[in-house]
């Protein structure tokens, strides 16, 4: 069975025109600033869900978030249609309904969950809200890494390249990962990023800071033709700052309900008021 597929799907990859790597990311450079102008003309739906966790396993404070986005010409409004969070306190469980509800005077779960979920899903200057340095497949985050072909290979039926890339030496740049481009329309189909500076021990040493496991993981979905959305995206890090705190901090936002709309107007919400 496994043979009599890859023989129906061989075809596929020679069929997929035979690029350098350069061509291959030059081409998704295009295509990416090609979709965020596409972008424009939608609306849809987002859902973003946050947890901080303690050392033992328990939960510090969680945020389900869900917001109705709309393009803008710059970037994209978003209007928040729903919060539910909650936090543990002495022992207790207490909700709310604001993003980033602080449980006292110092509060730096609250502080850092806020900011979290504006850095990493709230850019107002892209098409998307992802922040623009978490996968480096513009023209401008490309000129920071090397791109290495890994693979050319078949992914859920269609033929991809499988691509790394690394921080060019001596750039401002903090990832490494790999991509995989839809070869027929090179477009990223799943783009997966870890972070690839190290901290110097002596900011371990005297801050007591350090952070395990960051990174990200993004996956596209086509909708139209030559546009293609990110649908899912998630990370998962561990964080232990100044001596006293230590969590572990997770994110993860879907997209859905998309529709189009005109780039000029407002998304209109029912106040109930006459």
């Amino acid at each position: 069975m496994r043979l009599w597929r890859l023989i129906l799907l061989s075809p596929c990859i020679l069929l997929a025109e035979d690029l350098t790597v350069d061509q291959i990311m030059g081409r998704v450079a295009e295509n990416q600033a090609r979709a965020q102008d596409m972008r424009r003309a939608y609306v849809y739906n987002q859902k973003i869900l946050a947890r901080f966790h303690r050392t033992n396993g328990k939960l510090a404070r969680e945020e389900k978030l869900e917001y109705e986005v709309a393009p803008t010409p710059s970037g994209v409004e978003k209007k928040l249609v729903r919060c539910e969070g909650k936090y543990e306190r002495h022992g207790k469980t207490v909700t709310y309904d604001v993003p980033g509800q602080q449980s006292g005077d110092l509060d730096i779960d609250g502080d850092l969950i806020r900011d979290m979920v504006n850095d990493m899903t709230s850019d107002k200057d892209t098409k998307d809200g992802l922040a623009r340095d978490l996968f480096p497949l513009t023209p401008k985050e490309q000129e920071k890494y090397i791109y290495t072909l890994e693979d050319k290979e078949v992914y859920h039926g269609r033929p991809i390249y499988r691509i790394s890339f690394r921080p060019k030496p001596h750039e401002d740049a903090d990832w490494k990962g790999e991509a995989l481009i839809d070869a027929e329309e090179c477009q990223p189909l799943t783009v997966t990023t870890k972070f690839a500076v190290k901290i110097p021990v002596a900011v371990k040493v005297l801050l007591g800071t350090d952070i395990k496991g960051l990174g990200f993981s993004v996956n596209y979905q086509k909708f139209d033709d030559g546009l293609w959305f990110p649908v899912s995206y998630g990370g998962e890090f561990h964080v232990r700052a100044v001596f006293f705190y230590a969590r572990t901090m997770s994110i993860s936002m879907v997209n859905s309900g998309f529709r189009r709309a005109n780039v000029s107007s407002k998304i209109a919400y029912d106040t109930g008021e006459k």
